[in-house]
């Protein structure tokens, strides 16, 4: 009898999978401290669902998280604080949020980084409305436009590509430029699911969301079940201290409990 020969799959390597590589690679080099959180949006919730009950329109939750995690950086900036060649620690006054967003590329889905620029100024609306316009045409994003130069970029040997990248975290303006200042990743943008997420950010201020669960929280000395979502933040303790950084998680989660959209 014939053994069967195992079935099996070759693919190349993805070129645009690289950026999602040498990303982990540069994140290794930062000491991040994680904070894992546990936020109460049932009022927020709710308001987005009343709203989609009286127009027919789903607003973007992940919008919301963006526009209150724009405040709380506005508020506590030191939690962005990027740091140059020459040593010194250079604080931008903008927040400008790289979001992962979802689109097709190479015949697959890949997530891509969207840059909301000068988040901390504008409304819950407009943000939602450029992340809506980018899932609908991810060539709209300045990031997806730059991939077919990309492309020739990760067939540079990786000690080559890591000086450039060198050369770019140098200078804190080239980073804002390019990669933003906050990063925000929405785990439950793609799949139904609770728990934390914890990986190697290249922002000094990263956020990671995860799924949302029903769980039972202590409210007025009663126990009732609310909607509860799980927050990862990280942040580059190299650079931002605890206290501001618990002052910033803090003041987070008091935007997004609000709810006020």
């Amino acid at each position: 009898m014939k053994t069967k020969k195992p079935e099996f799959l070759i693919e190349p390597f993805p070129v645009s999978r690289q950026l999602i590589v040498d990303a982990n690679r540069l994140g290794s080099r930062k000491h991040t401290i994680y904070g894992l959180l546990e936020f109460d949006v049932t009022e927020a919730r709710r308001r987005l669902a009343a709203h989609k009950a009286q127009t027919g329109e789903a607003r973007s939750f992940t919008a919301f998280v963006a526009w209150c995690l724009a405040q709380a950086v506005a508020e506590i900036p030191e939690v962005h604080t990027l740091r140059d060649w020459r040593g010194r620690l250079v604080t931008f006054k903008d927040v400008d949020i790289a979001v992962v967003i979802e689109i097709e590329l190479e015949g697959r889905r890949f997530p891509m980084s969207h840059i909301l620029r000068s988040a901390q100024q504008r409304s819950f609306l407009e943000l939602h409305d450029e992340i809506r316009a980018v899932q609908a045409d991810a060539g709209k994003s300045a990031s997806r436009q730059r991939w077919p130069r990309l492309r020739w970029f990760f067939r540079l040997p990786i000690w080559l590509r890591d000086r450039v990248y060198d050369y770019l975290y140098a200078s804190p303006a080239r980073v804002k430029r390019n990669t933003g200042t906050v990063g925000l990743t929405a785990l439950g943008m793609f799949a139904e699911m609770g728990g934390w997420g914890i990986h190697r950010p290249t922002h000094n201020c990263s956020v990671v969301v995860g799924g949302i669960e029903a769980k039972p929280l202590a409210r007025a000395g009663q126990v009732v079940v609310r909607e509860v979502l799980n927050v990862t933040i990280g942040v580059n303790h190299d650079v931002v201290d605890g206290i501001p950084a618990a002052r910033f998680a803090n003041r987070f989660r008091e935007l997004v409990e609000a709810g006020e959209l």
